[in-house]
């Protein structure tokens, strides 16, 4: 049987007692290291769990599958992944594999940013598709994303962007060259994205259009959501830019229209009252 567990959000106790007992049968249990992480290190997951983990990175996972799959039809083998098991597409080609050979799968969710999102007021069901904001380089600065949060901020909806993680990536130079160097991991914090929207907002004044997205829209910055040390701002998205929220893994939420309980919601993490007071953002429903 292939396990495949979700761990939560916040450190090694967050398993639930399903997935615990499916790690302690397992003969191997891979952890995977590159879509997100907890706040815990991989040691002290292993002495919760009373189980070694094997870290799995993208390039295991995506390039060698059938060694995580090796002896799954005759033993238990157990795939951890934070937050919930299917947060990331590259899971579901696992699954895919296991069926192709045969191999029996049992899921055990867990939450997942995706609902815990609504840790700071937001409701769940007024939340449009959501986006992944990556990385700008020198030469690639992408904006499909900010389509996408005005298309949902025009219905009304509220946006949950996911920040861009970049754990064991090579440079240009090294992947050309064959060289396994990897770069430091970067996780992109509330401020860095708010400034790439930021820039997009100027770029399209720029073009002459006025975007639905502007300095003052509200915005919503979360860091280490189901951790001890979580912390939650609400502001503009200019705010946003200036934030200090800590430590990584961070997610930034655009939105949309809101009902009064949202707002009040909000106000217990603002960033500066007066910017609800003068309600220079936002339209409520």
């Amino acid at each position: 049987m292939l396990y495949l567990v979700g761990l939560g959000l916040g450190d090694a106790e967050d398993i639930t007692v399903k997935g615990l007992e499916a790690v302690r049968r397992c003969r191997r249990v891979y952890l995977e290291a590159y879509t997100s992480l907890l706040t815990v290190g991989k040691e002290a997951l292993e002495e919760f769990y009373g189980k070694e983990l094997i870290l799995a990175d993208r390039e295991m996972v995506e390039q060698e599958a059938d060694s995580i799959l090796k002896e799954a039809d005759v033993c238990d083998v157990a795939f951890l992944v934070v937050g919930d098991p299917f947060g990331a597409t590259t899971h579901s080609d696992l699954v895919l594999r296991a069926v192709k050979l045969g191999i029996p799968y049992k899921v055990i969710h867990n939450a997942s940013i995706m609902n815990a999102v609504g840790c700071c007021g937001l409701q769940l069901y007024n939340f449009g598709e959501m986006v992944s904001v990556v990385f700008w380089t020198d030469t690639w600065k992408p904006e499909s994303f900010f389509d996408k949060i005005e298309k949902n901020r025009q219905n009304g909806m509220h946006t949950l962007c996911l920040l861009d993680i970049k754990v064991k990536e090579q440079s240009l130079e090294n992947l050309m060259k064959g060289r396994k160097i990897y770069e430091p991991p970067r996780y992109m914090s509330v401020n860095q994205a708010a400034e790439q929207l930021l820039c997009i907002i100027q770029n399209r004044r720029l073009q002459g259009e006025e975007p639905e997205i502007t300095e003052n829209t509200m915005c919503v910055g979360l860091a280490r959501v189901g951790a001890l040390d979580q912390k939650i701002a609400s502001g503009t998205l200019h705010q946003m830019s200036t934030v200090e929220l800590g430590g990584p893994l961070h997610s930034l939420i655009v939105t949309g229209s809101m009902h009064p309980l949202e707002l009040e919601m909000l106000k217990l993490f603002s960033v500066d009252s007066s910017s609800f007071e003068n309600n220079v953002f936002q339209r409520t429903t």
